[in-house]
């Protein structure tokens, strides 16, 4: 990586930001009067022109934030976001389509897509934290990802899902123009939940077909059972992560917490490595929040892959679980899991 960096670049260099013109009478009747002495002071407001550096992003409402018409790779996305809605990182969503499909590719709470789905539930929760990993995180304050996102025709929206507006999102995100981009796969992300695992049944992480390469996932476990260890607790972390490929296994880990490079339970608590981590852990409420990626590891597939995480050692224990599948595969991709607006409870 750091050896590619002196070498000329034949592509151009492109970034969209949140920042808009808007109608300086429309910004000026809907804002308080402070606030208007204040943009005329900064000059935020010339003529009949005033610019905006964020959107507001009501109830219902899909934004998009994200358009081109020409090949290219997204290399950097970075976004931050204020509501008052305490349900804010689960109720905003973001989709990517490629190349003109009519399904999204990536599809997901904001977020679970950087590593913050286990904090969904707090009773207040802001972006103040940090949870830094090498392709995507949180860095006091700014939701980051660096994970390339090639395209022939890209276009990305967040929809709010929750019954309170966005106050304010702002987002500035890099790409390159002109890359020929007709031997790489694109970049899908998917987000799932079951809210009560089914006994005897693995979770399943991902399902997909086609040509790719798996790249890692965000999981976040919340245990049901009242039960001591291993039937309840952390007693999930029994299940053995599985990954099939093309008709072979060609993973099988030891252990949940052995699959994110860990072990005893992540015995050693919170930690994060630029390509897996544990974000989270309570073992009063049974709670975990892991994440991995294979960067140096991509797990190939040419027909299909599946990815699945036994809740203990049998399937037995009662617990909630969501995850963010990663991987890149060849456009069009056959029919996978959708986000239903249910399961963001």
């Amino acid at each position: 990586m750091l050896l590619d960096l002196p070498r000329f670049k034949d592509f151009r260099m492109r970034y969209a930001s949140s920042t808009h013109a808007v109608d300086a009478r429309t910004l000026v009747e809907r804002a308080p009067g402070w606030l208007v002495e204040h943009w005329r002071r900064k000059g935020v407001l010339k003529g009949g022109e005033a610019w905006l550096d964020y959107y507001t992003v009501e109830p219902g409402e899909r934004l998009e934030i994200f358009r081109a018409d020409e090949p290219g790779v997204i290399v950097s996305l970075w976004m931050t976001v204020s509501a008052s809605d305490r349900r804010f990182l689960r109720n905003l969503v973001i989709r990517a389509y490629w190349d003109g499909e009519a399904e999204p590719s990536v599809e997901s709470p904001v977020g679970d897509f950087f590593l913050q789905g286990h904090r969904a539930f707090e009773a207040h929760p802001s972006l103040a934290a940090s949870a830094f990993s090498l392709p995507l995180g949180l860095s006091s304050g700014g939701l980051y990802c660096y994970l390339p996102m090639p395209f022939e025709r890209a276009r990305i929206e967040v929809e709010n899902l929750g019954a309170e507006e966005v106050a304010s999102l702002y987002y500035v995100i890099g790409y390159y123009a002109g890359v020929d981009t007709s031997g790489m796969g694109r970049l899908h992300a998917v987000w799932r939940r079951e809210r009560r695992v089914r006994p005897g049944e693995p979770y399943v992480i991902l399902r997909a077909r086609g040509r790719g390469h798996y790249v890692g996932v965000y999981l976040y476990v919340r245990g049901l059972s009242l039960k001591a260890p291993p039937a309840g607790g952390l007693g999930f972390l029994e299940g053995n992560t599985r990954v099939e490929a093309d008709g072979e296994v060609v993973y099988q880990a030891t252990g949940t917490e052995d699959y994110f490079l860990s072990g005893w339970y992540f015995s050693g608590g919170p930690f994060a490595a630029p390509f897996h981590g544990l974000l989270h852990k309570d073992e009063r409420a049974g709670e975990v929040a892991a994440y991995r990626f294979h960067i140096p590891d991509p797990i190939p597939f040419r027909e299909w892959i599946q990815v699945t995480q036994p809740h203990g050692e049998w399937n037995e224990v009662e617990a909630d679980y969501s995850s963010v599948a990663y991987w890149y595969q060849a456009e069009p991709h056959a029919g996978f899991h959708r986000l239903r607006a249910e399961d963001l409870i």
